[in-house]
């Protein structure tokens, strides 16, 4: 473990975004982060693989690299396993162990970039599953006064691309593990359109989970640039909740908007639709623009500044509000 000055953090981030940090370490063990935060007063930074981070300028401090590893079984029967899995497990290197070992749960999540330990913190989710549904528990490092704590799935206060470590406790903790409880008995969701569609075309009418995990991977490979070939974090917008009055209202004007109704009598819009409604789809300023094949992507094809994609974000959601009077929530965190 060895502390470093005026790292380029272009390697951390999906985006590829050329900036330093001022001081840049690698952590996999608890008393390693505890060594390195004592004495500190540099501001932190976690990062994990850096697939939901925007940065616009140097960061002036510590950034740290989550790399705890490891999966272990927590508990088994016939049905069910637990396993306690390291922050810094690649999360599509996690769900394809899963699906090696017939644990089923985590399939239609294949794919999705960035590491273990951000998936509570974003409540990760995909056609139709969310991980706050998997989720047991969640260990993490108070950097406040360098002690574990373990987090309920209920103290995580888990909501759509939400969890208590995006919210009240931002930038408090580091997520050295997290805990999943998934199926040996294989109950497969196809419920979204598009896997189904899939497994169709694939020709495939009794799935396994490798079946779902392979459609899914299809279609986002169809859809969503490879991050180490465009630079990228996935979907930059989070599908907004409207309400009734605010869905029948775009209706009026536009019956075929994709809308999802909630249980709570909302419904959520397809955040993608209503940017490629506005005409973003495929737009490109220079070195930087929307996706050609997916509106809620925004991409860097090469050297562009972060400033300059946060702006562009700006643009798309003043246009979005302009057209449709919703206001579109970043998914993404700017630094």
């Amino acid at each position: 473990m060895k502390i470093k000055e005026n790292i380029s953090l272009k390697p951390f981030n999906t985006f590829g975004i050329e900036v330093l940090t001022s001081k840049f370490v690698e952590i996999s063990k608890v008393e390693e982060l505890q060594e390195v935060l004592m004495g500190n007063e540099d501001p932190i930074l976690i990062l994990g693989g850096g697939s939901n981070v925007l940065f616009t300028e140097n960061y002036k401090g510590l950034a740290i690299k989550n790399n705890f590893k490891g999966i272990q079984v927590v508990e088994e029967n016939q049905n069910e396993i637990v396993l306690k899995v390291g922050g810094g497990e690649v999360w599509h290197e996690f769900v394809l162990y899963c699906i090696a070992n017939d644990y089923a749960g985590v399939e239609n999540l294949s794919l999705i970039p960035g590491n273990v330990g951000a998936s509570p913190m974003q409540n990760i989710g995909a056609y139709g599953v969310e991980v706050k549904d998997l989720i047991v528990e969640v260990e993490a490092f108070d950097l406040r006064d360098n002690s574990i704590r373990v987090f309920s799935n209920t103290e995580c206060d888990f909501g759509y691309r939400s969890s208590i470590f995006k919210t009240s406790e931002k930038g408090n903790y580091f997520i050295t593990a997290v805990t999943f409880k998934l199926n040996k008995q294989a109950i497969v969701n196809t419920s979204y359109g598009a896997i189904e569609a899939e497994l169709e075309r694939l020709k495939i009418s009794n799935p396994t989970i490798k079946d779902v995990s392979n459609a899914v991977i299809n279609i986002r490979s169809s859809k969503l640039p490879d991050p180490k070939e465009i630079g990228n974090s996935g979907s930059f917008f989070k599908n907004p909740i409207v309400t009734e009055e605010e869905k029948n209202k775009i209706l009026t004007t536009y019956p075929d908007a994709p809308n999802y109704p909630q249980p709570n009598g909302t419904s959520k819009m397809a955040a993608g639709w209503l940017i490629e409604k506005c005409s973003w789809k495929g737009k490109r300023i220079d070195n930087y623009g929307v996706h050609e094949k997916q509106a809620l992507v925004l991409v860097n094809y090469g050297g562009a500044k972060g400033s300059d994609i946060f702006n562009l974000s700006e643009e798309i959601i003043q246009s979005v509000n302009d057209t449709f009077g919703i206001v579109l929530e970043r998914e993404v965190n700017i630094l």
